[in-house]
């Protein structure tokens, strides 16, 4: 009986044994699939995307020119296998160029429905990365007498019907207007929401570089132009800026709606944009660099309150 009985004994202990390392190898089991989907996350959390390799292209608007050259540097230290060519030119030879397929990107101060015949404009996809103001501008010494111009003064100003500076409120002095090419997205969008639609007359002083326009304006007495509100980030003690019906160009103004010379930014690519051409788009467009979209004068699109 006792030898049956340690028989039994010794029979329900082999038992609990093999019992014991069959929950230990499944335990050891599971500690290897943690392991291994520990090693999954870490490798997916080291991965990073390839960056883009390519060249682009992009021209037209010297209104937008200062940040699409920004963000290109910018992109390229972050692609360095990218070369970007930025250069202005003019809203009208920037969408000329794009629909031609020269370049990548055609910047641009107005749809490309303005510049461009039907055909051609349809073919060009729009990308809208920003608002732009812009600023009329006067010589200093203009300036200490007018600073604000009635809607109908600067009609007359910019159309030549007011030819000297005395007729409002200025010193006696001839009053020269700097104009700007026909191919000017900066002209259309003036004439268009400044002049009533109205065409600006035709100076002898004609540019569509606004940092030539701006230089032009301080050297000339009597003058007066307009460009974007990025070029007046930094203080000019020779120009300055004029108010159009009593509201000063501004960002603050231009969300709420006060001031009405304003206008998007597009970026247009012929058909969807290449690899190279959807990352710089996504880049500019993106929360990280849209940080310094307003640093640099731009607006930024969702804060307006009205639309066009």
């Amino acid at each position: 009986m006792k030898k049956r009985l340690s028989a039994i004994i010794l029979a329900l202990v082999m038992l609990l044994v093999a019992c014991g390392g069959a929950g230990g190898n499944n335990k050891n089991t599971s500690n290897t699939g943690n392991n291994k989907e520990g090693n999954n996350a870490t490798a997916s959390a080291e991965k990073t995307e390839e960056s883009v390799e390519g060249s682009l292209t992009a021209a037209g608007s010297s209104a937008l020119l200062p940040l699409v050259e920004d963000a290109a540097k910018s992109f390229q230290e972050k692609n360095d296998k990218v070369s970007i060519s930025v250069s202005g030119g003019g809203s009208g030879a920037g969408l000329k160029q794009v629909s031609e397929g020269a370049i990548d990107i055609g910047n641009s101060d107005v749809a490309a429905a303005e510049k461009l015949d039907e055909a051609q404009a349809k073919e060009l996809v729009d990308h809208k990365v920003c608002v732009i103001t812009m600023a009329p501008v006067v010589n200093k010494a203009v300036a200490e007498k007018v600073d604000n111009l009635t809607k109908d003064q600067m009609i007359g100003v910019f159309t030549g019907k007011i030819k000297n500076w005395k007729e409002v409120g200025g010193p006696d002095e001839e009053i020269v207007p700097i104009s700007r090419p026909s191919t000017s997205g900066t002209r259309a969008l003036f004439e268009q929401y400044a002049l009533d639609g109205q065409k600006q007359i035709d100076g002898s002083l004609e540019t569509d570089d606004s940092g030539t326009l701006l230089q032009t304006v301080a050297d000339t007495p009597g003058a007066i132009g307009y460009l974007a509100l990025s070029y007046l980030q930094e203080e000019n003690e020779n120009v300055k800026v004029v108010k159009l019906d009593g509201v000063e160009p501004s960002l603050e103004n231009t969300y709420n709606g006060k001031y009405p010379v304003w206008g998007y930014e597009h970026m247009y690519t012929k058909g969807e944009p290449n690899e190279v051409a959807k990352a710089f788009l996504d880049y500019i467009m993106g929360d990280e660099y849209g940080k310094k979209v307003e640093e640099m004068g731009y607006g930024v699109t969702s804060k307006m309150t009205v639309e066009r």
